[in-house]
C-alpha cells in the first residue's frame, strides 16, 4: 500500500523543528497534575495486568517513553521522524525507539499490553482515524489499555511555522465526543475521560481518553 500523503508533510516538519521541540516543548514532569494522574494510572493499569510492552505512538524525542519506564512500566517508542529518533536513541540508549507510522504499524497482531497516543493523532485527518484507531485495537491484547490525549475542538489548523520553524503539516482538531465514538467503533471501550480548560501553558481545551480492548469472552 502506498503511504498516504499527508504523513511525508509530518514526518518533513517534525525533522526540522526535532532540536527546537526539545528545547520549547517541557518535560513530563512539568506536565499539570491532572495529566500526570492519567499517565501514572495508565501505568498502573497496565503494568497489574501484566500482557505486554507499552508502545508510544509518536514518542518523538522519547521524554513520554522514558517517564513510563520510570514508572516501571516496559516501553517502547514509535515516530516517524527519524530525527526525532534519533534524539530518542541518544537521550535514552537503554530504551528500544524505531520509524513507523500509526496507519500500518510493524507490531503483531495482540501483542501490546499498552498504547500511549498522547497529542500525537491531531496531525491525522478524520477520514484516516478509523484506520489508525483499528491498528490500535489489532495490537492490542484482549484487556489491553489505550491512553490517548489531545486538543480538541472542531478545526482544521494550518500554520505555516511550528516551533519557531517552517512546518507544512495540518491540525485537525475534532470534539472529544466524536473521538470517543470513533474509538468505540474501533472496539475500544472508552472506560475513563478526563477534560480540561485552557490553562496555564495549554491554550486549548485537551482531553485524555482511557479505552480498554475487551477481553475475550
Amino acid at each position: 500500500m502506498a503511504e498516504p500523503s499527508f504523513l511525508a508533510a509530518v514526518r518533513e516538519s517534525y525533522d526540522t523543528v526535532a532540536a527546537d521541540y526539545v528545547e520549547r516543548v517541557p518535560p513530563p514532569a512539568e506536565l499539570d497534575p491532572l495529566s500526570r494522574g492519567m499517565l501514572a494510572g495508565f501505568a498502573e493499569l497496565v503494568r497489574t495486568a501484566g500482557l505486554g510492552p507499552v508502545a508510544d505512538l509518536g514518542c518523538g524525542p522519547g521524554r513520554l517513553t522514558a517517564h513510563l519506564a520510570g514508572l516501571g512500566v516496559s516501553a517502547f517508542g514509535v515516530d516517524l521522524s527519524p530525527k526525532m529518533i534519533g534524539l530518542a536513541r541518544l537521550a535514552y540508549p537503554e530504551l528500544r525507539f524505531s520509524e513507523g507510522s500509526m496507519t500500518a504499524l510493524e507490531t503483531r497482531g495482540g501483542e501490546l499490553g499498552g498504547i500511549l497516543a498522547w497529542y500525537s493523532t491531531h496531525h491525522t485527518p478524520p477520514q484516516w482515524l478509523p484506520t489508525v484507531f483499528a491498528e490500535f485495537h489489532r495490537t492490542l491484547a484482549p484487556g489491553g489499555y489505550l491512553l490517548w490525549g489531545d486538543y480538541v475542538g472542531d478545526e482544521r489548523l494550518q500554520p505555516t511555522q511550528g516551533y519557531g520553524r517552517p512546518v507544512s503539516y495540518e491540525s485537525y482538531l475534532l470534539p472529544s465526543d466524536r473521538m470517543a465514538g470513533l474509538l468505540e467503533q474501533a472496539g475500544l471501550v472508552v472506560t475513563a475521560r478526563l477534560e480540561q480548560e485552557p490553562g496555564g501553558r495549554v491554550k486549548r481545551p485537551h482531553v485524555c481518553l482511557l479505552a480498554r480492548k475487551p477481553e475475550r469472552a
